[in-house]
């Protein structure tokens, strides 16, 4: 009978620099589950931003198009009817077209404000893409090593991971 040969090593005993890059891709492994989170997180903010954002135009909208509807009545009144008779429909129609128009530029002024924060919101998700991108490759690069016993490999992939941390960082820290 042929006797099957079982291996218990997988030759990292003998390659001390393989127990090192194990360690650097676990690293870098943790790195870009914590960096991928936060640009998950980073993105969702977008996503609610740009939602109160589009709901804060439709209010304006709203809002425009009952001033204009008191207005379109204002004139209905004073071209149809008797200044005499129409006089308080037509003070009243303006007092809420002036309300409306009120109304519309406060409304129109939070609009704006969640906008910016989206922008922000969208920009810090980017940022955090990059750098998840960059750490990815760091990941896959000091993964090569195992495959090529290349010390390069570790190196190029330890660079991409700091790249790409000190991209996240940097959205951390408030920078650009």
């Amino acid at each position: 009978m042929a006797e099957i040969e079982i291996h218990h090593g997988h030759g990292h005993d003998d390659d001390p620099l393989a127990k090192r890059v194990g360690l650097q891709v676990g690293l870098i492994g943790v790195l870009l589950a914590v960096v991928t989170i936060l640009a998950h997180r980073e993105h969702t903010t977008a996503v609610i931003s740009r939602t109160a954002e589009n709901d804060q135009w439709a209010y304006y909208q709203a809002k425009k198009v009952r001033e204009h509807t008191s207005e379109v009545g204002r004139e209905l009144a004073l071209a149809l009817g008797d200044p005499a008779r129409t006089g308080a429909t037509v003070a009243k129609l303006e007092g809420m077209a002036a309300k409306y128009k009120a109304d519309a530029e406060e409304i129109q002024a939070k609009a704006r404000e969640e906008e910016q924060a989206t922008h922000h919101a969208e920009l810090r998700a980017l940022r955090f893409d990059l750098g998840e991108g960059f750490i990815e490759l760091g990941l896959v690069l000091s993964s090569l090593y195992f495959l090529g016993r290349q010390r390069l490999f570790p190196l190029a992939g330890g660079l991409a991971a700091v790249l790409g941390l000190l991209t996240a960082l940097s959205v951390l820290a408030g920078v650009g």
